[in-house]
């Protein structure tokens, strides 16, 4: 049980406080950002300038994370958010925080990001057996979900008393989950010991283009969020002139999804997926497709909180299933280069897909912009069921 594994329990308390800072940061940025300048536009950036450090770095992060001990770049990472969070308490407090500032300091943790995310996620098969993979898999999500519920309504209501407080409360976060990284204990790991050459770099990409199974389960992930998972990037609009609510309105909305997921996540932790994975996966993509396409037409708060729960627990789903897939068919000298492929794939869909989603609704609006991307995704995951049929006919994990 995992219960006789504290490294673990180290690992999910940074990952949680990691990711609560990280959401509370997220609201806060949001709001300050369209106070400044009432762009759609603007939003839509903040998730483009996250996705440039995964996207440039996503090589260099698999090797760092295969030749080094991951406990120390998982910390290091989150003392820089930490930094970064101090960065945005002093430019409030001063006056001098501009759009362009939010941008430099949102790409720092970016870059930030870019190292912890697949550094920890290849951390995993070091503080548990195989055996448990699935399992641990299910509570770090539970994990995240908990901080997307907490984190965006502690970063709302935060907000009301001040920005300044909403930053430094995240920075402070920021460190003790670094603290918890840092006094990990994990087993001896076998680190890459071969030189850094153009194949050693590119082995990771190579490795899952021939695998289909994985090509297909990461390609599939990022051009449904691509398309239906930014709508999330439009919050603070929906919250604001859609809704009719404010900041503790928008901490709801975000939280939304993440209740749905935890509540799903902790079900899969107790009871872990084991038959008909494929069906699974592409039945709740639709679901998914189907919960944004009513959030996106719908003009009721009530209404809009159901709606992004259920795209939460579907997601959540979604993500166990092609988490579990690429920790348990990747050899454990590759995780790093793996994993880091596996980022930018997850990181393009949620950042680049904010951009994309901020950008058509600077053209069209945002209704329009998140009911074409629910749609999008309910057609990705119809077409990738003939692209990759291996895929859809995966009965369990091992296989």
């Amino acid at each position: 049980m995992l219960r006789a594994h504290p490294a673990f329990a180290l690992l999910w308390c940074s990952r949680i406080l990691a990711n609560v800072a990280f959401n509370i940061l997220g609201v806060a940025v949001g709001w300050q950002l369209y106070d400044l300048t009432g762009s759609a536009l603007d939003l839509g950036l903040v998730g483009l300038v996250q996705f440039a450090p995964i996207a440039l770095l996503t090589l260099a992060v698999g090797q760092a994370a295969d030749r080094y001990d991951r406990r120390l770049i998982t910390s290091i990472c989150q003392f820089v958010q930490a930094a970064a969070a101090a960065a945005l308490v002093m430019g409030t407090v001063s006056g001098w925080l501009s759009s362009s500032s939010i941008f430099a300091i949102v790409a720092l943790v970016g870059t930030a990001r870019a190292f912890e995310n697949p550094t920890t996620t290849a951390l995993v098969s070091e503080v548990v057996p195989r055996p448990l993979i699935a399992r641990a898999m299910a509570w770090l999500v539970s994990a995240t979900q908990t901080a997307r519920i907490v984190g965006p309504a502690l970063g709302g209501f935060l907000y009301v008393v001040g920005p300044g407080t909403t930053y430094l409360t995240a920075g402070g976060l920021y460190v003790v989950a670094g603290a918890c990284a840092a006094i990990i204990r994990a087993r001896r790991a076998t680190r890459t010991l071969e030189p850094v050459m153009l194949e050693s770099v590119l082995s990771g990409l190579v490795f899952i283009r021939g695998q289909r199974v994985l090509l297909g389960v990461m390609s599939l992930d990022m051009f449904a969020v691509l398309l239906g998972g930014g709508a999330t990037a439009l919050l603070p609009i929906y919250a604001r002139d859609i809704l009719g609510t404010g900041p503790g309105g928008l901490g709801l909305l975000r939280s939304a999804p993440a209740v749905g997921a935890l509540v799903t996540s902790i079900f899969l932790a107790y009871r872990p997926l084991r038959w008909r994975i494929g069906r699974t996966l592409f039945r709740v993509i639709i679901m998914f497709g189907v919960a944004t396409v009513v959030f996106g037409v719908s003009s009721h708060f009530a209404v809009s909180l159901i709606a992004l729960g259920v795209l939460g627990a579907a997601d959540v789903v979604s993500v166990v299933i092609r988490s579990s897939l690429v920790q348990i068919r990747t050899p454990v000298a590759m995780l790093g280069r793996v994993s880091a492929v596996h980022s930018l794939f997850t990181g393009t869909s949620n950042q680049l897909g904010a951009f994309v989603s901020g950008s058509i609704a600077a053209l069209i609006g945002a209704v329009p912009a998140v009911l074409l991307g629910g749609l999008g995704t309910i057609g990705i995951a119809a077409l990738w069921m003939f692209l990759f049929p291996d895929l859809r006919r995966i009965r369990d994990f091992d296989e």
